[in-house]
């Protein structure tokens, strides 16, 4: 059995676990609920070789489902080129984006991460596409469903708030360094669906 179709599985056996520990009532089932639970989390941890101390899906006492992050490409109106913002932790480059808040929609995420990060206020023109990102796939560690939407800028750029240090216009064909969040596969593959006016999904 390969790593991927190892790690599908037990996380399929540990997502009965969580389903399990939320509905079940009988104290006996929890048990065993639990314990299935725990030995796949260690299961995990080993395969994978990290810890699973942070709050994460594998410590989420709810319905096991993948978190949601959302992106905005940012382009001017030639859609020759497209703005990005500089982590100040990292040092390198995103689209404006982050995790959906509660009861907010994708894409009044989408509008509120671009005028955090980048000081922009946008107009949301279309979904390009949702990508499922998976600790094998991705650098991330949690199961998620990334949206990307295009947009494009409305009026002058204004304050951002400080997890950015800086908002600039890249050539689409030419990109500054990457950050991690998203990947150069990743990328290519949105910038692609773009240029192509494609929708893409998983």
């Amino acid at each position: 059995m390969e790593t991927k179709e190892l790690y599908d599985y037990i996380l399929k056996i540990q997502s009965i676990a969580k389903i399990g520990l939320v509905f079940s009532k009988d104290p006996y089932a929890i048990t065993n609920y639990q314990q299935i639970n725990d030995l796949t989390l260690e299961m995990l941890e080993k395969l994978m070789e990290i810890e699973f101390h942070r709050p994460n899906y594998f410590s989420r006492d709810i319905y096991p489902t993948p978190s949601v992050s959302v992106r905005a490409v940012i382009l001017n109106e030639k859609r020759s080129k497209v703005l990005m913002v500089r982590e100040a932790n990292s040092g390198t480059y995103s689209f404006p984006g982050g995790w959906a808040d509660l009861y907010d929609s994708a894409g009044q995420t989408a509008i509120n991460e671009s005028s955090q990060e980048a000081g922009a206020d946008i107009e949301l023109v279309r979904l390009v596409g949702v990508l499922n990102r998976t600790p094998f796939k991705t650098s991330v560690s949690t199961p998620e469903y990334l949206v990307v939407f295009e947009a494009k800028l409305k009026g002058e750029l204004h304050e951002h708030e400080y997890e950015t240090d800086d908002v600039a216009w890249f050539d689409i064909d030419n990109l500054p360094p990457l950050s991690r969040k998203v990947m150069r596969e990743e990328i290519d593959r949105i910038v692609n669906a773009i240029k192509e006016n494609k929708t893409i999904f998983d």
